[in-house]
């Protein structure tokens, strides 16, 4: 019978690659918000969606294919489960069930139920079983199962309507398969029943097995069923695999009972071929590396014109607010910080959201699970997992969506040490420096008259990172020691056509969260680095203009001439000019003077804004002039100390291997910020990276110099 009760509070559950996402989707569409779980950095997303006018609020629970947790989202979903006073508690379950994995979904199905939630079941994948050659009869399994059952199609909105009638017209039943579980197990959940006062059975047994790491059982009820886990010799990991066989004995008769035999389509031969070659020793590399590459160059050649189109219109908007607001500090600040830095957020916005929209295709149509399968093995032994691959690749282009694509690796440990180790790999943004430092020391040179030497240099930055990057997963692996047991035990979605419509979501999603989180660090950084660039104690800027005055005056400068050499005297006089003077002593060994100093400050911002941080210090004009003036120019620049030029061999390696391995980027380290709920990892990866910059330049350059 229907309850009379109005559930506003349900919860999906349902293993991964179920479409239990998809539906959530479908159902909040854009009322959803994410956010972390209480003390972990597991996504919890949150939505709700009104029907009949009543308004229903749903969790969509981590994806898990049992409530024995091995990871930890199977953890959190058993707590969310099994303690009622969580404040995410759901009153009622929506299970997605895969109709072409009924036996493996079912298994979770079994354990919800006899925590004594209410159900209804929505079954998906059924398209996926029917080329599979099955079909399920709905109606049969409803009837073997004690609840309704609702077949959806997420992508074609097939049972949608219905589903959202069922749950608003409370169609939700209490399951109870009469699973014939061990007596011995049943006689210690009963006891551990009495020590914690659980209302059922199945909460003691599921205690009794992990005690010791669930938060709402107290310190002294650990302690005493500690004891009587000793005291009756009970061991987890045998019960547990006894129970699951009592669980699959059940199972595979409501199967039997509701499965019908067709014969497989087409689609699933072709299907079927296409996996023999993604997971093959030999091609399945050779198709994720040629996918990876096509998606970098798309996602960086596409991405190039809105992101030049952002650029042209923030420059004419950055010329206009100069007009208007004037030259006063508060008009600086405005212009040159806070609109620059918006516009240094809005920039990354098209790289993401090509990134992401690839990243979901793959996702949605099966064969990231493929990546992951072919390179775990590899990629573990250096602290990492197989989709680790994604996000070091991308960050080719930009580490900023690199480091949110981390967000699919489910093991934390593994996470973290991608996030920590992909901006080593050379982003987008060196490539303006690598080009200057390289023209300057590097002649233009081909062998074979085909491989240029200075390609081969760009090239090896680039191996450098890989390389370096693979080096620092392999310690942090060895020093993070965060508790997470890694089982890979996967079973390969099949192949499918992506559902366009969780695509888009989930780029709205990482698009929302990169602008309203990490922005706001952005444009923050931006304004007080605009501020240290542009302004100085009054009698240094003074003094500044004064100079500038002097020279205009006894070498007959042209107005351009005399604003190249106030803008550089200004930066001199500037807080920047200050700092780098101040930190002069310690980039000494690296080669660095304090001009360079101020240009490692600046590009904190960005990367490439070193190449016109250094035309404004060293008078070479603005930064319209093209990479071979400029290039020239520095050529020419003579070191007072030795007389010899001062960008030689030795200090443009020692630059491009800063470069290559330091983190000067905000937007990473914002990014960085945004992903782990904390100051701890991103101050982790500044530190770490600097220092290691500034041994490897500072060896560089000694060596060379």
């Amino acid at each position: 019978m229907p309850r009379k009760k109005l559930f506003v509070n349900i919860a999906l559950v349902g293993n991964p690659n179920t479409g239990k996402s998809s539906l959530f989707n479908v159902l909040t569409g854009l009322n959803q918000k994410v956010g972390n779980y209480s003390g972990v950095t597991v996504d919890k997303k949150k939505g709700d969606f009104i029907h009949q006018e009543k308004k229903i609020s749903i969790t969509d629970l981590p994806g898990v294919y049992s409530v024995y947790p091995k990871t930890l989202d199977e953890r959190i979903v058993l707590e969310l489960l099994a303690n009622e006073r969580n404040p995410d508690h759901p009153e009622a379950i929506v299970a997605v069930v895969d109709a072409s994995n009924l036996r493996r979904s079912l298994l979770l199905f079994t354990q919800v139920a006899d925590l004594g939630f209410p159900i209804i079941v929505a079954l998906t994948m059924n398209d996926v079983a029917n080329d599979q050659g099955i079909d399920i009869d709905s109606q049969k399994l409803s009837l073997a199962l004690g609840c309704t059952v609702v077949k959806i199609n997420s992508r074609t909105g097939q049972g949608i309507e219905e589903l959202k009638n069922k749950i608003v017209e409370c169609d939700f039943q209490l399951v109870n398969l009469n699973i014939p579980l061990d007596e011995k197990l049943i006689s210690i959940g009963e006891k551990v029943q009495a020590l914690t006062q659980q209302n059922l059975i199945y909460k003691s047994i599921l205690t009794t097995h992990h005690f010791e790491d669930l938060s709402f059982v107290s310190y002294h009820e650990k302690k005493l069923i500690q004891e009587l886990v000793k005291q009756e010799q009970f061991k987890s990991i045998p019960a547990q695999a006894k129970e699951n066989i009592k669980r699959y004995e059940t199972i595979s008769g409501i199967y039997d009972q509701s499965i019908i035999d067709l014969s497989k389509t087409n689609y699933s031969k072709i299907a079927e071929a296409l996996d023999a070659i993604m997971v093959h020793k030999l091609w399945g590399y050779f198709t994720l590396l040629g996918l990876i590459f096509l998606v970098i160059q798309i996602v960086f050649y596409l991405s190039s014109f809105p992101m030049d189109w952002i650029e042209m219109f923030g420059g004419w908007a950055l010329d206009n607010a100069h007009k208007v607001c004037g030259e006063s500090v508060f008009a600086k600040l405005l212009s040159d910080g806070l609109l620059a830095g918006v516009f240094g957020v809005l920039v990354f916005i098209p790289q993401i959201a090509l990134l992401f929209l690839f990243l979901g295709i793959l996702e949605e149509s099966g064969y990231m699970a493929r990546a992951v399968f072919i390179t775990d093995k590899l990629m573990r032994k250096v602290g990492m997992n197989g989709r680790s691959v994604i996000p070091l690749f991308s960050s080719v282009a930009c580490a900023v969506p690199a480091i949110m694509a981390t967000r699919t690796i489910d093991n934390p440990k593994d996470r973290l040490i991608t996030l920590l180790v992909t901006p080593l790999i050379s982003c987008s943004a060196r490539i303006p420096v690598y080009t200057i430092l390289i023209g300057i020391f590097v002649p233009n040179t081909y062998y074979f008259g085909i491989v240029g030497l200075q390609a081969l240099v760009f090239m090896s930055l680039y191996l450098l990172g890989f390389f370096v990057a693979i080096v620092c997963a392999y310690a942090l692996k060895k020093i993070i020691t965060i508790k997470h047991s890694s089982f890979f035990v996967m079973e390969l979605p099949s192949l499918k056509i992506p559902n366009w419509y969780n695509v888009f979501i989930s780029i709205v999603e990482k698009v929302k969260s990169f602008v309203f989180e990490a922005g706001k660090i952005i444009v923050a950084v931006s304004i007080i680095l605009t501020f240290l660039s542009y302004y100085g104690p009054s009698k240094a800027m003074k003094d500044a203009e004064i100079a500038s005055n002097q020279i205009y005056v006894s070498q007959k400068l042209s107005k351009e001439e005399y604003k190249n050499i106030l803008a550089g005297k200004k930066m001199e006089a500037s807080y920047a000019g200050h700092f780098g003077k101040m930190i002069e002593p310690v980039i000494a060994p690296m080669g660095y003077d304090w001009k360079v100093g101020i240009a490692l400050l600046t590009s904190f911002a960005a990367r490439e804004v070193f190449v016109p941080t250094i035309a404004t210090i060293y008078n070479l004009g603005s930064e319209e002039e093209n990479d071979g003036v400029i290039i020239e120019k520095l050529k020419k620049e003579i070191d007072p100390n030795t007389g010899k030029p001062l960008y030689g061999t030795a200090m443009c390696v020692s630059l491009l291997v800063f470069y290559a391995l330091s983190m000067q980027c905000v937007s990473t380290l914002a990014t960085t910020r945004r992903e782990t709920k904390s100051w701890k990892w991103p101050i982790v990866q500044f530190v770490g990276m600097t220092l290691l910059a500034y041994i490897c330049s500072t060896v560089a350059y000694q060596l060379l110099s």
